[in-house]
């Protein structure tokens, strides 16, 4: 059986090790905080003095550490895991990293014959103790292929996304998508409290309808964006421009600063001014895609679309 490193072992590392050594995989641990490791220990793990021993003792060295400049000590620095690394190994990275640094310290291990993957994992302390967790693998496939029954026995989202460096790219695009939504429903939500709304009504609006079931994500995005299809439209750009209109003069009524919500607005006056009122309102994408030079396009069946609209993060009746 694979011999399987791990190296930080705070509030995540600490339920991905655990979950790893539930599956049955001898273990080699090492974290600054000798007490951190002392639960592992117990069940059968062996301590390293150093990453560099982890890394000749092991077929696969997963690190959990908190950042760029934690991760390329660990792996090139003094006692690091390149002074160790076996012809063959693999390091995987499950950090939220810089995916320069990733693919740099790819580079540099492949001239040991060593392979990384870049693997952030997304859920949160509570996730990586359940294994409810999303694994965004960067890296060779072959070698994702090779170890995915270690990536399954701490996460049960394992999603592989391309080159070394893609999961990274992955993770904080996720990360700030879900941080910019926070930020307008922070705007959102203080206005209509402002206004005279209720906070329970006004959320209990919010998860019950299309942003609630997040259908964006699921289906309007699938059906048009990706497809490149905004016609017949099945909410016009034109209605939607008029609904976020009347949230920024609310707004301005109730001296609530929306400074995101009003930024949406002008975009959408843009997409407005070229011709596409009467068009499928997630059409005003395509000024991003000009402005970026790529074009976001996936080839999707009726399956696969159908597939996108069952799936439905929150229950919006569970709480009736």
């Amino acid at each position: 059986m694979l011999t399987i490193g791990f190296i930080g072992l705070g509030n995540m590392g600490q339920g991905m090790s655990k979950n790893i050594q539930k599956a049955g995989y001898p273990m080699i641990v090492f974290d600054t905080r000798k007490e951190a490791e002392k639960d592992l220990i117990a069940r059968g793990a062996k301590s390293a003095k150093t990453p560099a021993e982890v890394a000749r003792l092991c077929d696969i060295v997963f690190t959990s550490l908190p950042g760029p400049v934690e991760v390329e000590a660990v792996a090139l620095g003094h006692n690091g895991l390149i002074e160790g690394i076996r012809s063959g190994s693999i390091y995987v990275d499950l950090s939220t990293d810089r995916p320069a640094l990733v693919r740099k310290i790819a580079s540099i291990f492949k001239e040991k014959g060593a392979h990384v993957l870049d693997a952030p994992v997304s859920g949160g302390v509570p996730g990586a103790a359940s294994g409810n967790l999303a694994i965004m693998v960067g890296g060779d496939k072959d070698i994702f292929n090779k170890i995915k029954p270690v990536f399954d026995s701490f996460g049960n989202k394992v999603v592989y996304c391309g080159t070394i460096g893609a999961g990274s790219i992955c993770k904080v695009a996720h990360n700030t998508a879900s941080t910019v939504l926070t930020a307008a429903l922070a705007e959102v939500l203080t206005l209509g409290v402002k206004a005279g709304v209720e906070p329970q009504a006004l959320w209990d609006s919010m998860r019950k309808g299309a942003l609630g079931r997040n259908s964006v994500l699921h289906q309007r995005i699938p059906e048009s964006v990706f497809i490149n299809k905004y016609e017949p439209p099945k909410f016009p750009l034109v209605l939607l421009t008029k609904d976020v209109r009347l949230c920024t003069e609310v707004g301005r009524e109730a001296g609530v600063p929306m400074p995101l919500v009003t930024t949406t607005e002008q975009i959408l006056t843009e997409a407005l001014n070229r011709g596409w009122g009467n068009m499928d309102n997630p059409v005003f994408f395509k000024l991003q895609e000009e402005a970026a030079g790529v074009e976001v396009r996936i080839k999707l069946t009726e399956e696969d679309l159908k597939k996108a609209g069952n799936l439905v993060i929150f229950n919006p009746d569970a709480n009736k």
